[in-house]
């Protein structure tokens, strides 16, 4: 492997307490690459081979009995009848780490673990690459700028590829393809409208029926569709944190792409150039800081952090909110390079409500340094680490 996945360390710590591992996440983010590097000795399986699927469609026990354990089942989804069967296996053997699935539709796998194997595995998540791991790997850009219309897929570190011919190719290939699995497409153009028009409106508070309006759908239409990319990872709705206040608080999600090259291809980003826009900037910037949390939340296998934001009617917001065991982080997110008190205006504001002295603040900025001041930390967007 190129880049060394934060991931690993955490499957390493499961896989001999759990029949199965199961690894979900967006197509091409290297799951498949990952688990043959962690696991040589296992045989590989794709269920994608129309071959294969038919014969573990039409005979699942002899399919069993041949691939019985030490075996990695790649879009295991595909076959659910399969999971009833591995039930018993594993319960009667009790063996541990004795299947290791892997899928790329998060609703399909999710829903056939739950109904059959509940208790039985340990999930896991593999996104693009994080930061720290392209950093890691010196192949993080020195502005965040390339970074950003660069995007965080592997094959575009592996492979050479150019964002311009990567993304949409990738659309068309996987994303059409899995959402239309998902749900109904009558209309292939209008979805691709629909998702342009997601693209705009990343980082702002999800507006369904004005989306609907826009794009000429109903309303369940849209929501329909929303849940589809999300269940294919490609956006993600960070839900708002209203506990403990009055009405006045926002409670629609706010919406995100888990990739700002996929993101900035969508709105017609090829350069450096048209990012000058202060507005795009700093939307592209929020959105990467945002997928950055919750990819090393992930990645790290911290799923005990809560990742929130917070609004009221007034406008007053904290970018993210992190409900962590012992204590809440906020933290704002800013392009610019400069640091001056004002950015903390939105910070202060959340902590004085909340009374907590507990209560971390941190500022994600654009530039390179990481300072300790009074107001709280700032951290450069190449250094911040849960």
């Amino acid at each position: 492997m190129l880049v060394q996945r934060e991931i690993i360390n955490a499957i390493k710590k499961l896989v001999d307490k759990y029949p199965i591992i199961a690894l979900t996440g967006p197509r091409q983010s290297g799951k498949t690459t990952l688990l043959k590097a962690m696991f040589p000795d296992y045989r590989y399986v794709s269920l994608e081979n129309p071959d294969v699927r038919y014969f573990a469609e039409t005979d699942p026990k002899d399919f069993l009995k041949q691939y019985d354990k030490q075996v990695i089942f790649d879009e295991v989804q595909r076959v659910p009848h399969l999971f009833s069967y591995i039930q018993s296996i594993v319960d009667d053997s009790k063996i541990m780490g004795q299947f290791i699935f892997s899928g790329s539709q998060n609703f399909h796998l999710m829903q056939n673990i739950t109904q059959s194997l509940a208790g039985r595995v340990a999930i896991f998540r593999l996104f693009p690459f994080d930061i720290q791991e392209l950093k890691n790997a010196k192949l993080l850009q020195e502005e965040y700028a390339p970074q950003l219309i660069k995007g965080f897929y592997p094959a575009i570190y592996d492979r050479n590829i150019s964002p311009a011919d990567f993304y949409p190719n990738y659309i068309e290939t996987y994303i059409e393809r899995d959402v239309s699995e998902l749900v109904s497409i009558q209309d292939m153009s209008l979805f691709r409208k629909f998702l342009a028009l997601c693209a705009t409106r990343a980082g702002q508070i999800l507006n369904m029926s004005n989306m609907a309006n826009e794009c000429g759908i109903s309303t369940p239409t849209v929501k329909s569709w929303l849940s589809a990319l999300e269940n294919s990872y490609i956006i993600y709705l960070l839900q708002p944190y209203y506990k403990n206040f009055s009405k006045r608080i926002i409670k629609s999600p706010k919406l995100y792409f888990y990739d700002t090259g996929l993101l900035s291809n969508l709105l017609k980003i090829n350069d450096i150039s048209k990012i000058n826009n202060q507005s795009i900037k700093g939307a592209l910037f929020e959105n990467m800081v945002i997928s950055e949390y919750v990819k090393q939340i992930n990645h790290k296998s911290m799923r005990h952090i809560d990742p929130w934001f917070w609004r009221d009617s007034h406008g007053n917001e904290v970018d993210l909110l992190l409900e962590k065991s012992q204590h809440a982080e906020i933290v704002e997110i800013k392009s610019t390079r400069t640091v001056i008190p004002d950015l903390f205006k939105g910070l202060n504001y959340f902590s004085d409500l909340m009374k907590d002295d507990n209560l971390e603040k941190t500022l994600v900025y654009g530039g390179a340094e990481n300072q300790q001041r009074k107001a709280g930390r700032v951290v450069s967007w190449k250094e911040f680490l849960l």
